[in-house]
């Protein structure tokens, strides 16, 4: 496990590093700064949503597919918990927080106002709440899935050169998604599989 954050947050802080100005910043953390708009290649908006979109519809219906009987349908259930409840937390703490994104203009100290919903990033969140039980499922077996952890680090950049989140939003939501993702990964059972008809379990593809 130790293995796993000091490698994931090795890649986001290098992200940060990499796209933010070496002028001193502002926020929580003194870290805060708007970067350049660039909604170009792999840093485009419509790409993110398209993985996004692609993780969450990819996740459901492989782990329904697959069922828990198997390794890996079973992380996938994990994967599915940690993104789900990850993101009820986040959108929470959006809501509560009220804080503005770069695009409206006005820093990163705007918080507790009624359309802010910068802090902490959802997407980064469901990210890397994905990654990390198939990363501590098969990461000491197979190395190469730390590579996954690139994932949370591309969107984590990707949502600050769009202008999306500031850096400690990030930071938070990789914070967030990781817990989420440890946490799913040490229940007994996936949560929300045992909540669904026994066909779930199964697994639909070992059905016909």
């Amino acid at each position: 496990m130790f293995k796993l954050l000091s490698y994931l947050f090795l890649l986001i802080g290098l992200s940060l590093s990499l796209a933010t100005p070496s002028y001193a910043g502002s926020g929580p953390l003194g870290i805060d700064q708007r970067l350049n708009d660039d909604n170009h290649g792999i840093w485009r908006r419509s790409l993110q949503k398209q993985v996004s979109w692609t993780i969450t519809l990819g996740a459901v219906a492989s782990a329904s597919l697959l069922g828990s009987h198997s390794r890996f349908g079973k992380t996938l259930w994990r994967s599915v918990d940690a993104m789900a409840f990850s993101a009820l937390a986040v959108q929470g703490l959006k809501v509560a927080l009220g804080r503005q994104r770069p695009s409206a203009g006005h820093g990163p100290n705007q918080w507790f106002t009624h359309t802010g919903r910068s802090f902490p990033s959802g997407e980064v969140t469901q990210m890397a709440s994905f990654v990390t039980p198939i990363i501590m499922e098969y990461g000491h077996d197979h190395p190469a899935i730390y590579a996954l952890a690139l994932l949370p680090a591309w969107d984590a950049e990707a949502r600050m050169k769009t202008r999306g989140h500031w850096q400690t939003d990030v930071l938070a939501g990789a914070a967030i998604g990781m817990l989420f993702g440890i946490w799913a990964k040490h229940q007994q059972q996936p949560l929300i599989l045992a909540w669904l008809p026994g066909g779930f379990e199964v697994g639909y593809i070992h059905r016909f």
